[in-house]
């Protein structure tokens, strides 16, 4: 994703898949690389290979102390729009960036080479930039070698998928699409990445992962449906089963009634919660409370949303992703953030621990930075209650399959506004009795998960305003409608 600018949160992860309609797409292709490293098309760059290029610039450095990133990414995309494949891409990208410290002072540089001229050049920069820096007191000496635990986040049959896998899975959608007079547009991608971090202390972590992610809308006059997954393994996205969720969306929705704005019931799907409770996500960084930038700011240890409320981040969990450790090589812990609705914990890179008098939790971003630290893994604890139960014990309410467009009005209260999309109906008695036009909501997120009735098991979200989180379906009750849009 490519968000605007904005001096209160961190940049978000980016998403790789544009928009399917309506809204600009941010990102209408993959770049592609002026140097393909070697083994790319889903193959990894051998161990030797890593630690001979972060060996290289420590004999080229003359640093106090020298740090490099080196991350190699095999990634292809297959867009489809008006039910037929028009854009099949691919990118393999190898990105060096080497840190350098001198006497306080640091800088970084990137090259995309590996020959020794180009590892000479890339250190050069770095230490030129470094050192026409101003010293930094707060920075802290690197650290040193760190016992990495492992994560198995690597899927052949992702890695390997080719074009004509993921045409075939399109065209199959495509089909269904047109025999029942819809148009489907969606993007189908698959890749590996690879990562490692090594610094002059002895420190080396290495981390590999695939991804697959299939987003689907089906069209008609008036209505559409959505449906999304990303996930490391292929083989756990089902697209003819995601295609009929868009489907039946799209057709319940036909004809939508327009209704008045207020406050209703609301029953968020998991991707509507997703990209409401992603903005939490940069809250909980020791640096903004510190800098007084967060919702948390005076509030943690108090009651501040419902006791059903208890969110965790935790890289380990079986639904996330990412690796096991932070910018700096420090292994990420597991932090209960909300305990039945009271903050409890802060996240912190090493920097801010010591400023705060706390430890660090392994959340610290690639330095430098002015952030400080985020936690990126997200778990909310979810509930059992399904989202028919949910619709069969609301008596007037608004489903909402996603939204879009969402915005910070006030970041101490966290009120966001944007827009339902893709499948909003009204249900009364029990029962979803009709497609709606879509609302603009203005609503507090602190307010909102204090009044959670209900919520379904946890999942892997997939949205298209935050990164993938676990989160379940929610019904909330008073959540404020503001009006109707002309769609």
């Amino acid at each position: 994703m490519s968000p605007k600018k904005n001096k209160s949160k961190p940049p978000r992860k980016p998403r790789r898949a544009a928009k399917s309609r309506s809204k600009p797409a941010r990102k209408t292709r993959p770049r592609v690389a002026r140097h393909v490293p070697a083994g790319a098309g889903g193959h990894l760059l051998p161990q030797a290979e890593l630690s001979r290029i972060a060996e290289r610039i420590f004999e080229f450095s003359k640093a106090d102390e020298t740090e490099v990133h080196i991350d190699a990414v095999s990634d292809a995309l297959t867009r489809f729009a008006n039910n037929t494949i028009h854009q099949n891409v691919a990118e393999q990208v190898l990105s060096v960036s080497v840190r350098t410290v001198f006497d306080g002072r640091t800088a970084r540089a990137t090259t995309n080479q590996t020959d020794d001229e180009s590892l000479r050049r890339v250190v050069a920069a770095s230490s030129a930039l470094a050192r026409s820096q101003p010293r930094n007191p707060d920075l802290l000496p690197m650290p040193g070698p760190q016992k990495q635990a492992k994560v198995e986040r690597y899927f052949e049959a992702t890695a390997e998928a080719t074009p004509l896998d993921r045409a075939r899975a399109i065209q199959r959608v495509v089909a269904m699409a047109s025999d029942d007079d819809l148009t489907a547009a969606g993007i189908f991608s698959t890749g590996a990445t690879q990562s490692a971090l090594a610094n002059s202390k002895g420190l080396f972590a290495t981390y590999e992962q695939t991804r697959a992610e299939f987003s689907v809308t089906m069209m008609r006059e008036d209505s559409s449906g959505w449906a999304k997954a990303n996930v490391p393994d292929i083989d756990a996205i089902i697209p003819d089963a995601l295609a009929e969720r868009a489907m039946q969306k799209a057709a319940a929705s036909h004809v939508p009634r327009e209704i008045e704005p207020g406050r209703y019931t609301v029953i968020l799907e998991p991707a509507a919660v997703l990209d409401l409770v992603g903005s939490l996500f940069y809250d909980f960084a020791g640096t903004a409370v510190l800098d007084k930038r967060s919702c948390l700011t005076e509030r943690v240890g108090k009651q501040l949303l419902g006791e059903n409320i208890t969110l965790w981040d935790d890289v380990f969990h079986p639904l996330q992703s990412g690796a096991p450790y932070d910018g700096e090589g420090i292994p990420r812990q597991k932090v209960v953030l909300i305990e039945r609705g009271v903050p409890r914990n802060l996240v912190y890179s090493r920097a801010t621990a010591k400023k705060m008098k706390a430890k660090p939790t392994g959340h610290g971003l690639a330095l430098p930075n002015e952030w400080g630290e985020a936690p990126v893994n997200l778990v909310f604890e979810g509930g059992n209650s399904s989202l028919e139960e949910m619709i069969a014990s609301t008596g007037r309410g608004i489903l909402v399959t996603r939204l879009w467009y969402i915005r910070e009005v006030d970041p101490y209260e966290k009120v966001l506004t944007g827009m339902t999309r893709d499948g909003t109906f009204l249900v009364e008695n029990g029962q979803v009795v009709c497609g709606i036009r879509n609302m603009r909501f203005n609503q507090s997120i602190l307010e909102m998960l204090a009044h959670v009735e209900r919520m379904g098991p946890a999942v892997r979200a997939a949205g298209e305003e935050a990164f993938e989180m676990v989160v379940p379906a929610m019904k909330v009750h008073n959540f404020h409608f503001t009006e109707v849009t002309k769609f």
